[in-house]
């Protein structure tokens, strides 16, 4: 049996994270010593593993609660599955997009940035222009 701070550590992941989880019941409410002391077990410490490798994929606490869901129901068919990871992917796949267009908006403020005198710098133009800045972003998606 594992306390809080020994499943932190395991995982890397933040004790209040944790408590945060069986909050939310992302994570089963824990046994208790006869002092009061939260002990996790093997089940705890895959489940949690789960939930921070999905948190890193980027995927939503929805979308985790959603994937826990079918990983206890065994028999169900995995397209439920697929098509939660399908989603992510599109949505990962948009922020590449949109990041991948602010690299370009970038690349561009530095290149015509002639790095003259501050009082002429084109990076520091773009940036004040709050017109422009607001109609990139809608472009941008962002």
């Amino acid at each position: 049996m594992l306390s809080i701070g020994t499943l932190a550590k395991r995982t890397g992941t933040k004790v209040q994270t944790i408590r945060y989880y069986e909050q939310i019941g992302l994570m089963p409410e824990p046994g208790r010593t006869d002092g009061g002391q939260r002990r996790y077990g093997d089940v705890e410490l895959d489940r949690l593993s789960f939930i921070r490798h999905s948190r890193q994929l980027g995927f939503s606490l929805q979308a985790i609660r959603e994937l826990l869901d079918l990983s206890d129901s065994p028999e169900r068919s995995c397209a439920q599955v697929d098509a939660v990871a399908q989603k992510q992917l599109r949505e990962v796949e948009a922020r590449i997009a949109r990041l991948e267009a602010l690299r370009v908006e970038l690349q561009r403020m530095i290149r015509e940035c002639h790095a003259d005198r501050v009082a002429n710098c084109r990076i520091l133009e773009v940036l004040r222009d709050h017109e422009e800045c607001l109609s990139d972003h809608d472009r941008l998606g962002g």
